[in-house]
């Protein structure tokens, strides 16, 4: 009669931290920020609403700042598509309705701007909104802007930070300031003005 090899245990040790779990505490996390505020979050909150106990959360990040930065930081680490149309007012048109959209998300819209308040009293939190906003914009500006210079659509010493602002300032203030959803008119006549700007 032959024996069937026994499964082997896993090492002693520090303990395996499941993605699955690890990924619903961060989902947690933005649903909490969308729905106290960050000053309001406790890590109690963020375990109940993730279905865990609060031991999962500090085995992970030893406290509420660290924990809002980690999935603030993965989630900026997600790069918002590139258009790639063949002009340049077709690519920032394609972009604004990409921006558009995510900024209307109603998680975004409630915590977008609890983050930037809340930044202006914490320096680790401005830190990491700094880094996660300059990324993307490189992201976008080498790739959008740096097609439309190859094509002579633009100058090569265009100032792309100007050239962001431009296409950012209008739509964050719309939409998160006066609250007002931006038309399929008021894109495409930003996207043409911005164009002409540029040019």
């Amino acid at each position: 009669m032959t024996t069937q090899p026994r499964p082997r245990r896993a090492p002693s040790g520090a303990a395996v931290l499941r993605e699955d779990i690890t990924e619903a505490i961060r989902a947690a996390v933005f649903e909490e920020l969308a729905a106290a505020g960050y000053g309001r979050l406790s890590v109690e909150a963020v375990a109940r609403r993730a279905g865990v106990g609060k031991t999962a959360v500090y085995r992970r990040w030893p406290s509420k700042l660290e924990l809002v930065i980690d999935a603030v930081s993965a989630v900026a680490a997600l790069r918002l598509p590139v258009p790639d149309t063949g002009s340049l007012r077709g690519d920032i048109r394609a972009l604004l309705g990409i921006l558009s959209r995510a900024l209307r998300h109603p998680l975004a819209a409630q915590i977008v701007p609890d983050l930037l308040a809340e930044a202006a009293r914490n320096p680790e939190i401005a830190q990491t909104l700094e880094k996660a906003l300059l990324n993307a914009q490189r992201d976008i500006t080498s790739k959008v802007f740096g097609a439309a210079t190859a094509r002579g659509e633009l100058p090569e010493d265009v100032d792309a930070g100007l050239a962001l602002d431009l296409l950012l300032g209008p739509l964050y203030w719309r939409l998160t300031v006066l609250r007002t959803a931006p038309t399929r008119a008021y894109l495409d006549e930003l996207a043409a003005t911005v164009v002409e700007k540029l040019a």
